[in-house]
């Protein structure tokens, strides 16, 4: 198992929470997604995964839930 942490940018309410976890969920090889979240400031989460996963993956997965990876 690997553990990959994302700061993400935007993220308000559990709406928000729940679109981030759905589109990570979907990444192949990812068993759970963690969220931290911050409304209006840098979110913190935690993606575990069988194997490593290319963190562009993970980022344009962010990206289709709506919301931006300002760091990993």
């Amino acid at each position: 198992m690997t553990t990959e942490t994302l700061l993400v940018t935007g993220m308000t309410c559990e709406h928000c929470v729940m679109s981030v976890t759905e589109e990570l969920s979907e990444v192949a090889g990812v068993q759970d997604v963690q969220v931290d979240l911050v409304p209006g400031g840098s979110s913190s989460v935690t993606v575990t995964s069988d194997a490593p996963v290319d963190p562009d993956t993970l980022r344009d997965a962010v990206a289709e839930a709506g919301y931006e990876v300002v760091r990993s």
